[in-house]
């Protein structure tokens, strides 16, 4: 049980320390950003869609008692992971106005608690299941979240904040993780329905994320050779995937 909260406490802490990447939007330009968010995104592809189809999914169909209601779990995380980007791009994309922090700025740190939160319930329900599994949710976790991190800098910077406070909510907006993964770890006496729900719902957040989050992404890069660059980080994210597996 000590390494089980280790593992998982250590797990969400180090997803909230990844909110301070973001200050690598202060020190880059938008060209640079770009050549390094490309290849980020396409590792994270493919470790989201690792995790979720070598990991999620033959766990969750694993200890479930009925295959229509674990696949419905996982149509249902594709949904909810919906409802929530659609309700963040609703509050990013509102005008700014100059000279103040526009409400929209606080309205993304909230969306973005609420998914950090989720977040970290995932990662704890994850570790409930086994170790491996919760490494490897971790890890697409961290893959996913890099991006995120830039990306919900820039808005906060463009909301009007000034950088060392939008560090620091960002910060703070990650740090619900941690109480979403001591939720998990607290119904711990009921492992197998925390993890039979959880987990579909996890692979099919993972499947939504990668699908209609990151991949669009990935088709504004026309050039060749960046293309093959994001082919072989995607393999390089669902490989990553493969190994964890072959340590269960």
């Amino acid at each position: 049980m000590v390494s089980l909260w280790s593992f998982t406490l250590g797990s969400v802490v180090l997803v909230s320390l990844l909110s301070l990447i973001g200050i690598l939007v202060l020190w880059l330009n938008p060209q640079q950003l770009k050549k390094l968010l490309l290849p980020l995104i396409s590792f994270a592809v493919g470790g989201l869609l690792g995790d979720a189809f070598l990991h999620l999914i033959p766990e969750s169909f694993e200890t479930s008692k009925n295959a229509n209601h674990t696949a419905m779990l996982i149509l249902l995380g594709l949904f909810l992971f919906l409802l929530l980007e659609k309700s963040m791009h609703y509050y990013h994309h509102h005008d700014h106005d100059h000279g103040e922090v526009h409400p929209f700025g606080y309205l993304s740190l909230m969306a973005s608690g609420l998914h950090n939160f989720i977040d970290g319930l995932l990662i704890g329900a994850s570790y409930m299941a086994s170790i491996p599994i919760g490494i490897a949710t971790t890890l697409a976790v961290v893959l996913h979240e890099i991006p995120h991190e830039l990306g919900d800098f820039s808005i906060l910077i463009h909301a009007g904040f000034k950088p060392k406070k939008a560090l620091l909510f960002n910060f703070l907006s990650a740090a619900l993780s941690i109480g979403g993964a001591v939720l998990a770890l607290s119904l711990s006496s009921t492992p197998e329905t925390v993890t039979g729900i959880v987990l579909p719902i996890t692979a099919g957040g993972f499947i939504y994320i990668a699908g209609s989050d990151l991949i669009p992404e990935l088709h504004k890069e026309s050039n060749r050779p960046a293309i093959i660059l994001q082919l072989l980080a995607m393999f390089a994210g669902a490989g990553l995937m493969f190994l964890v597996k072959l340590l269960e």
